[in-house]
């Protein structure tokens, strides 16, 4: 099991950039599948962006391709996501969430999540 923290949410106005941060605990956070999902108000949980333990693969939902960009340091126990041109349909909670499976799009796939940062993008 390992535990996730995420940080750096906030207000954005539309075509700015933000940063999150997912803080890990554990030794093993190497080993862990890394995802970021979103929900927006009255919306389901959704997939957003994935990396492998090793960070040698990256996974992406099509409405973020090319304005995220999802990265590791296993050094820091954290994985952060980029997100560029930010737009308003972007405003949602983020969580952060771990596997010791495969890359995955599903919620069901990921044992462990962080509490969410708001995210929040004015027109």
């Amino acid at each position: 099991q390992v535990q996730l923290v995420e940080s750096g949410g906030g207000l954005a106005q539309a075509g700015g950039s933000l940063r999150l941060s997912c803080a890990a605990s554990g030794r093993t956070f190497g080993s862990y599948t890394l995802a970021w999902f979103r929900q927006a108000p009255g919306k389901e949980r959704e997939f957003v962006s994935a990396i492998t333990g090793n960070g040698g693969s990256t996974f992406y939902a099509g409405s973020v391709k090319g304005r995220f960009t999802i990265s590791r340091d296993n050094a820091k126990n954290t994985a952060y996501l980029q997100m560029n041109s930010l737009k308003p349909e972007d405003t949602a909670v983020y969580y952060c969430a771990a596997s010791l499976r495969s890359s995955s799009v599903y919620t069901r796939n990921y044992e462990d999540w962080g509490q969410g940062t708001q995210v929040t993008v004015s027109s």
